[in-house]
């Protein structure tokens, strides 16, 4: 028989901010876990984040209840402060990770209750299984990538700083904030950037003193439950580099960054583009001011004193690249020698032998709760909210997944007490059971 490590109420797979914040809400229902991590705490933050990445949020929002960040409220913490961060956190919640273990493989026990959990240090057997893997697990680089010996290729995820590419230009291919935020770093660094461009959002960086966190938040923007059709793979443009600031794309387009549509395929040393710029900058626009709008109008409606910020609708004038977008690009011409693929991640769960996966390999669950009873996921995107994919959105969907461990732990209670002491049960219309569901919920 395979030896036991560990025989646990609750195993928790990863130690980002989903594992931390699940282990301080088990902590506090008193549930027994373990936290398993296959390298170190918050590693991602470190080696899979280029070196001067900033939070996409201030201090005072992009936190957990419990501790504030060691900085200004309204600066951006560096990766490796949001690491330390989350060290510091788990150390101040005595939260039970164990480092250098990777889970490799999670089944349903047959005929009994819970998952046998094997991993590179042995057996665990667990009740209940938490996915804190997060988001970011593999990176999609697409089939339309050229193979062109001569191109140098690479993910986000692996792009650190400028010093990395080989001399020459670049493309980067992806304008969320990951895309963005590495086309102005290395158009800064005197590189001659061409940045494809699809759908997307811009938020405002600020707008009337008051940062995009804020403004969603008042606005009851973060707590939208559903994504609108249409729009579930819509990146947000957003920045706290050098300080923060909008991204304006066509400012972007006049300071020398030549913008282009969605990429669409390499032949022979070409690069075709969509014929798509255009309305992708207008609906990213159309997104931009519907905030500005709707913040106007809270300003009104609450009666509030809050300065006019009329610079924050001016629009520059169109760039020639947007005027008369490029629908192909001879790379070598255009002297490209680099390609970023800033073009996201898929979920890996191939370790998950258990019945919650769509046929996509997608989770099946509601707010966390997996279809597989006792299988639950915490850290991924509208998980419950549009607020889900930042930190502090992370903590209050772990909140919820942990009470409903919490829950499902009183009725196997019960159900014990049963089984022990049969004939010890309140009788039926006493209300004990209905004051044991309401002290838990």
């Amino acid at each position: 028989m395979t030896d036991i490590v560990d025989d646990i109420d609750t195993l928790v797979v990863g130690a980002g901010q989903a594992g931390v914040a699940a282990s301080e809400h088990l902590s506090r229902l008193a549930i027994p876990h373990v936290v398993l991590e296959k390298h170190r705490i918050a590693e991602a933050w470190r080696t899979g984040r280029w070196d001067s990445l900033v939070a996409n949020g201030p201090a005072w929002h992009d936190r957990f209840p419990g501790l504030a960040f060691d900085m200004h409220p309204d600066a951006f913490a560096s990766k490796d402060q949001v690491a330390d961060y989350f060290e510091n956190y788990a150390r101040k919640i005595q939260a039970p990770i164990r480092t250098g273990v990777d889970v490799r493989r999670v089944t349903r026990n047959p005929g009994r209750p819970g998952f046998t959990v094997e991993t590179s240090q042995g057996t665990f057997l667990a009740n209940r299984v938490v996915v804190a893997t997060g988001p970011f697990q593999k990176p999609v680089v697409p089939a339309i990538a050229p193979a062109d010996p001569a191109l140098y290729q690479i993910h986000s995820a692996k792009y650190f700083n400028p010093a990395q590419l080989p001399a020459g230009n670049v493309l980067v291919v992806g304008a969320g904030s990951s895309g963005v935020q590495i086309a102005e770093e290395l158009h800064l660094s005197g590189r001659k950037v061409h940045l494809s461009v699809g759908a997307h959002e811009r938020p405002p960086r600020t707008y009337r003193d008051h940062d995009f966190c804020w403004w969603l938040g008042v606005l009851g923007m973060w707590d939208s439950e559903a994504v609108q059709p249409g729009r579930e793979h819509v990146t947000i443009a957003v920045s706290g580099a050098r300080g923060g600031h909008t991204i304006d794309f066509r400012r972007l387009a006049q300071s020398g960054i030549t913008l282009v549509g969605q990429t669409e395929s390499f032949d022979r040393g070409k690069a075709t583009f969509k014929p798509d710029l255009v309305d992708n900058l207008r609906r990213g626009d159309d997104s931009y001011f519907s905030l500005l709008d709707a913040a106007d109008a809270y300003v009104e409606r609450n009666g509030l004193r809050m300065p006019p910020d009329p610079q924050a609708r001016e629009r520059v004038a169109d760039a020639a690249c947007i005027a008369e977008p490029l629908r192909d690009l001879d790379l070598r011409a255009a002297g490209i020698t680099s390609v970023v693929w800033a073009t996201g991640y898929a979920a890996d769960y191939g370790w998950l032998q258990v019945d919650t996966l769509h046929d996509n390999g997608k989770p099946r669950h509601q707010r966390g709760v997996g279809a597989e009873p006792g299988i639950y996921f915490v850290g991924l995107p509208w998980l419950s909210r549009r607020g889900s994919a930042f930190i502090w959105g992370v903590w209050h969907d772990a909140k919820h997944v942990a009470d409903h461990i919490a829950i499902q732990r009183q009725y196997q209670q019960h159900h014990a007490r049963r089984q022990t002491a049969p004939n010890a049960i309140a009788p039926e219309g006493s209300g004990t059971e209905t004051q044991t569901r309401e002290a838990v919920a």
